[in-house]
């Protein structure tokens, strides 16, 4: 591939100005802490699917294929390209207990990696020991002034853009968009870089992570006909201090909804214990969710860790001139206002007929969301999942991976991740996030 050099770029000392609601106060943290924290049971964690392949299955011609690796991380193959989104294949991040699930597939059964795209800078989205093993020559997509820590790493082709700025890689068009949410990583750099989503080929929409708000919709209205949206659904409770920066399933769904994604995959959770909700709730109150709003079954996409899953888009991935890497801005207003709610379920109606349905029935879907959970947990859910014994194998198999490529880099993470333990306990709950999730 042909690569321009990126022109260096002028930003803000920080991006506190893009919150959409304060950060928790200190007496907040207090309070989770005091009723509880981050304490669910685990008891139901051989419930979590698991379905590893044994290699990466490769889509037909013409076809987009995700493959769901655990938390957010997702190997996306479109149009020709093999995509990695916020990939994560420690067994252990800063701030929370080890992964529950391996890594839906190993590391050496990828191929080679033609762009990563990194939504922010937590430490569940970007983890050091997984990007050191890529190699340096990797395209790497990040948020505005997230650049510099991917270049003391030695990585030579980082595009670093703004909300609504675009670029490609091989010919597949890469568009970083908003999300209501923040980034902090060590004691003083709360918000000093951007965070956001990622629409892959004008036909996969990654969300990263995000709490619900106009945000989405005006995704929807930018980027129309999206074929499937991935979507966080856990990490939310206790929601009243979680909702700024994460969803709750109920949220999800609509978001979905909003951003007019045709199909939705459930993602961060059944990997990291980042909050308080029972670990199968949120993918149970997904697909409930998602029945009572009327839509087809086969369009939600809950995965078991590393099953794949394909569909043919309905217009081709959004192609560019592969040597084109300098950021585009969106020819859109960055700063248009909301559309009023009915306005935009006219249009979304219009567009698609089913989101009528979605429409008419969210009030009665919300007041039944009270459903146990037990009577929603699905038999065939239950008899996907792999004994806790194979995954206890399959997680030792992929220990051996783990190791650390260079000591000097590995020098400097360490240095990084004992400058961000002295945050770790007052940030662990921040927005809902552990160290920052």
């Amino acid at each position: 591939m042909t690569k321009s050099p990126n022109p260096p770029r002028k930003w803000p000392d920080g991006f506190k100005d893009r919150l959409t609601a304060p950060l928790p106060a200190y007496r907040e943290l207090l309070s989770v802490t005091w009723n509880g924290g981050v304490r669910p049971c685990l008891g139901d964690a051989d419930l979590i699917p698991v379905r590893r392949q044994g290699g990466l299955p490769r889509p037909e011609a013409g076809r987009t294929m995700v493959t769901w690796v655990g938390h957010s991380t997702f190997v996306v193959q479109i149009g020709g390209l093999t995509i990695l989104t916020d990939p994560v294949w420690s067994r252990k991040i800063p701030g929370v207990r080890g992964r529950l699930t391996p890594p839906g597939v190993a590391w050496s059964d990828l191929p080679k990696i033609d762009a990563v795209v990194i939504s922010h800078n937590h430490y569940d989205h970007l983890d050091a020991p997984t990007v050191r093993r890529l190699p340096r020559d990797t395209p790497m997509f990040v948020p505005a002034r997230l650049k510099p820590w991917f270049d003391r790493r030695g990585f030579t082709d980082v595009t670093e853009l703004d909300w609504w700025e675009s670029a490609t890689v091989g010919g597949v068009t890469l568009d970083f968009v908003p999300a209501h949410h923040w980034s902090r990583r060590g004691v003083f750099d709360t918000c000093r870089t951007l965070w956001g989503g990622w629409v892959i080929g004008r036909s996969v929409y990654f969300a990263g992570d995000t709490g619900y708000g106009e945000r989405l919709a005006q995704i929807g209205e930018r980027y129309p006909g999206l074929d499937l949206a991935l979507m966080p659904v856990g990490g939310y409770d206790p929601h009243w201090f979680a909702k700024a920066a994460h969803v709750n399933p109920a949220e999800a769904v609509r978001g979905c909804l909003d951003v007019g994604a045709r199909r939705m995959a459930t993602m961060h959770w059944g990997t990291f214990v980042l909050s308080s909700e029972p670990l199968m709730v949120p993918v149970e109150q997904a697909r409930a969710e998602w029945e009572a709003h009327g839509l087809a079954r086969e369009d939600l996409w809950d995965l078991a860790v590393g099953e794949s899953r394909a569909f043919t888009p309905a217009c081709a991935p959004s192609r560019e001139p592969a040597e084109d890497k300098v950021p585009v801005p969106v020819p859109a207003s960055r700063r248009e206002p909301a559309r009023e709610a009915g306005r935009r379920r006219d249009r979304e109606a219009a567009r698609r007929p089913v989101r009528e349905v979605a429409t008419a029935r969210a009030s009665a879907a919300h007041r039944d969301a009270s459903v146990p959970a037990s009577a929603r947990v699905s038999a065939a859910h239950r008899d996907a999942s792999v004994p806790a014994s194979a995954r206890v194998s399959a997680a030792h198999r992929d220990a051996s991976e783990e190791t650390t490529s260079g000591a000097s880099a590995a020098h400097r993470d360490v240095r990084e991740e004992a400058t961000s333990g002295v945050s770790a306990a007052s940030e662990r709950m921040g927005a809902g996030e552990p160290v920052g999730g």
